[in-house]
C-alpha cells in the first residue's frame, strides 16, 4: 500500500515496535529517548525508516486500502488519466513521463510511465499500450503495471463527439523486506544496531485489473469520466485481503482563443478542473493554462475546498509544443504540514507525434491541453 493520491497520511508519524503501530505522540516519545547526538547523525535513516515501516504497517492491516500514483501533468499522460483517450491524436503517439515526489526525503516516490496509442481505421477505434512503474522508499515497494486499451468514437452532432474506452491491465507488486527497519532495531544511544525479531513477510503479488472511461468533446469544450479498478483486485503482500479500491475521475475544461493566428502566434487560455476519489481519499485540481505560439504555461492548486478541507500543493508548469514534439516540466510546491521537508515534486513529460495519412473528415481530434 502506498497512498500517493494524498500524502497527508504521512503526516502521522508511524513506527513499529513489537509489531505494534504507534501514532504521532508515542512515536515522538520513542524518538526523544534516543541520545541527541545519535538523533542528529541518524536523522536521514530515521526518516527513511518511518516511510519504509509505513508500508509494512499498512500491509499488515486486512482492511487497508491503497491509492494509485499521482501525475501532476495528467493531460500529458492521457492514457493513464482515461482509457478513452486512446487514439485521440489519430496518428501514432509516443508519450513518456517521469515524476520524483518528495526528493528531500530518503524514502522518495519515483514514478515513470511510457505509452503508445493511435487510431486504427480498420477496427474503427483507437488502440493504446501503457506501462507504469512506481518505486517507493528506495525500491522497498515496487509496482509495475502493463495495460492495453481500446476506444471507440461516435459523432453525435457536427460539432460534438463521444469516445468510450475499455482497459485491461496486469500488475505485479513486490516488497523488499531487507530494506525495512523496525523499532526493535533501535538502541537508545547507538541508534539502529539490532536485528529485528519480526518474521520476514511480503514477496510478490500479481493480478489482473479492468477500467473504463468516456469522453465528450467539441472544438472548444471537453470533459470525461473514468472508473479504474472495476474489479477491485487483491494486492495484499501478506496473508489476508487488501483490495485496491475503485478510482473515480472526472475532468473537464475548455480551450478559449484570445488571439487569432498571426504569424504562427495563436494564443488561448484553458481553464480546467479535475476531481478524483479513491476509497476514502479525494482530490480536487483547479488550474489554467495560457498558450502563446509554442509556449505553454500553467498554474494549479491541488487540495479540497469543501467538507474536510486540506491544502496539498501549488503547481507551476512550463512547456513547449510543436506539431511533432511536446516537452513539459512542472514543480509542485508543497503547502501541507509536510512543508518544507519534502522538497516538493518534479515532473517531466515528453511526447512525439508521428505523421500518418490525412485524416478523414468525420474524425475529430480532441482539443484538450497538452499538459
Amino acid at each position: 500500500m502506498k497512498g500517493k493520491m494524498q500524502r497527508d497520511k504521512h503526516k502521522v508519524c508511524l513506527n513499529i515496535v513489537g509489531n505494534k503501530i504507534f501514532d504521532r505522540p508515542k512515536c515522538c516519545n520513542i524518538a526523544n529517548s534516543i541520545h541527541p547526538m545519535v538523533k542528529i547523525v541518524r536523522m536521514r535513516k530515521v526518516l527513511y525508516s518511518l516511510v519504509a515501516t509505513f508500508f509494512i504497517a499498512a500491509l499488515g492491516m486486512a482492511d487497508a486500502t491503497a491509492q494509485d500514483p499521482e501525475f501532476t501533468q495528467f493531460y500529458a499522460n492521457p492514457l493513464y488519466l482515461n482509457p478513452a483517450f486512446a487514439g485521440t491524436a489519430r496518428c501514432p503517439r509516443l508519450v513518456m513521463n517521469y515524476r520524483n515526489q518528495w526528493p528531500s526525503l530518503s524514502g522518495t516516490f519515483v514514478t515513470t510511465s511510457a505509452s503508445y496509442d493511435q487510431h486504427v481505421e480498420t477496427i474503427q477505434g483507437g488502440l493504446g499500450l501503457l506501462v507504469v512503474n512506481d518505486r517507493a522508499a528506495q525500491n522497498t515497494l515496487n509496482t509495475t503495471t502493463l495495460s492495453g486499451m481500446y476506444s471507440y468514437q461516435q459523432p453525435i452532432t457536427r460539432k460534438f463527439s463521444v469516445k468510450a474506452g475499455l482497459q485491461a491491465s496486469y500488475f505485479q507488486k513486490s516488497l523488499d523486506w531487507s530494506k525495512l527497519t523496525f523499532g526493535d532495531m533501535i538502541d537508545p544511544r547507538k541508534g539502529f544496531i539490532y536485528e529485528t525479531q519480526d518474521i520476514p513477510r511480503g514477496g510478490k503479488v500479481s493480478n489482473v485489473d479492468f477500467s473504463a472511461g468516456i469522453l465528450g468533446f467539441s472544438d472548444i469544450v471537453y470533459g470525461g469520466f473514468a472508473v479504474h479498478h472495476l474489479n477491485e483486485p487483491n494486492e495484499s503482500l501478506i496473508v489476508g485481503t487488501s483490495r485496491l479500491p475503485m478510482k473515480f475521475t472526472a475532468h473537464a475544461g475548455a480551450v478559449i482563443p484570445i488571439q487569432k493566428k498571426r504569424r504562427d502566434a495563436e494564443a488561448s487560455i484553458s481553464p480546467n478542473v479535475l476531481y478524483r476519489r479513491q476509497g476514502e481519499f479525494q482530490q480536487l485540481n483547479l488550474g489554467m493554462y495560457v498558450n502563446k505560439g509554442p509556449i505553454v504555461a500553467g498554474v494549479w492548486f491541488r487540495g479540497i475546498l469543501f467538507g474536510p478541507t486540506y491544502r496539498d500543493s501549488f503547481i507551476a508548469t512550463i512547456g513547449i509544443q510543436t506539431d511533432v514534439v511536446r516537452f513539459g516540466y512542472s514543480y509542485d510546491v508543497t503547502i501541507s504540514e509536510l512543508t518544507p521537508s519534502t522538497g516538493g515534486s518534479h515532473e517531466v513529460s515528453l511526447a512525439i507525434n508521428f505523421d500518418c495519412r490525412p485524416k478523414k473528415p468525420k474524425f475529430r481530434t480532441i482539443a484538450c491541453p497538452s499538459f
